[in-house]
């Protein structure tokens, strides 16, 4: 076709249009760093979502549960070693097993879903509110927890490890807090073996590019072949914690996978989870879980 025809004219100008219109689209958006996330109220966020065990955070326990339960038992069998977290080499590394929860927020089951298979775990958060109250629960987390703690144990590393010790001093000597922004994880690629991120990619901006951005950091931050789970709000548009809204980007299952693509390996599953027990709040259609290992590329 002749390249100065009208049609490809047509064309050109139209993906200048389309780009012009995304430019703006994004520059009216909430973006993460323009919320008050210092002022996220932690306590009546736990009160709301946490303080008794809800069927959708059930069902998601137990699919992760299973999801690092078979990626470690078969890990054991193909290196005829000691389960990662008690002795043996990490996946691919040689060395132990170290775990992130990336945006932990006040929400403490993904640390304890990978608790029987960590040397360490860092409680990764960039909010001062939600530190102090890690800081707070990492001596002695909270009675509501044990209900949470009670669905992992349905698998035997978790049943194992509490009958060993108890999960309470294996918490507080494993796990670290850290202060940091997701998006500066960057700096961070392939230093972890084992992850987590739950309601935190759609959940800090009104913006795709930024929860794009977020799968990516997060997944880039682990090593290749590294197990990880992450859960999402579908269709969220945004939260009330306390007196304070907070902004969230509205996604599918599909933009999820998508997201997650280039960074995890193909058997990766994307679960809808829905709203078993009635909905958590308004805005939202319910709740997605992915659960892969991460690929090699950098």
């Amino acid at each position: 076709m002749d390249p100065r025809s009208p049609d490809v004219t047509d064309v050109t100008d139209g993906k200048s249009a389309e780009a012009a219109r995304e430019a703006r689209r994004e520059a009216e958006q909430e973006l993460n760093a323009e919320a008050s996330w210092d002022l996220f109220d932690s306590a009546a966020y736990v009160d709301h979502n946490y303080r008794f065990l809800r069927s959708d955070d059930a069902r998601i326990l137990h699919l992760v549960r299973d999801h690092f339960s078979d990626y470690f038992r078969s890990f054991r069998e193909k290196s005829g070693g000691p389960v990662p977290g008690t002795g043996a080499p990490a996946p691919g590394t040689g060395g132990p097993v170290h775990g992130i929860d990336v945006g932990a927020g006040a929400n403490l089951y993904p640390a304890l879903s990978m608790l029987p298979w960590c040397d360490t775990i860092t409680l990764f958060e960039r909010s001062a509110a939600n530190i102090a109250y890690l800081e707070g629960q990492r001596p002695h987390y909270d009675a509501h927890w044990d209900e949470f703690w009670d669905v992992l144990r349905g698998r035997d590393a978790y049943r194992e490890l509490a009958e060993d010790d108890d999960p309470r001093v294996v918490f507080r000597k494993t796990v670290e807090v850290a202060q940091g922004d997701l998006f500066s994880l960057d700096r961070f690629r392939g230093r972890w073996s084992l992850g987590t991120m739950f309601f935190v990619a759609e959940s800090m901006s009104t913006s795709h590019r930024e929860f794009e951005t977020g799968v990516e950091r997060f997944l880039r931050a682990l090593a290749p072949g590294a197990p990880f789970a992450a859960a999402f709000m579908e269709g969220s548009q945004g939260y009330k914690v306390g007196e304070r809204f907070f902004p969230a980007c509205s996604v599918t299952g599909t933009e999820i996978r998508a997201a997650l693509a280039p960074y995890a390996e193909e058997d990766v599953t994307v679960t809808p989870i829905g709203m078993p027990g009635g909905a958590l709040r308004p805005g939202y259609e319910g709740m997605i879980v992915a659960c892969g290992r991460r690929n090699s590329v950098r």
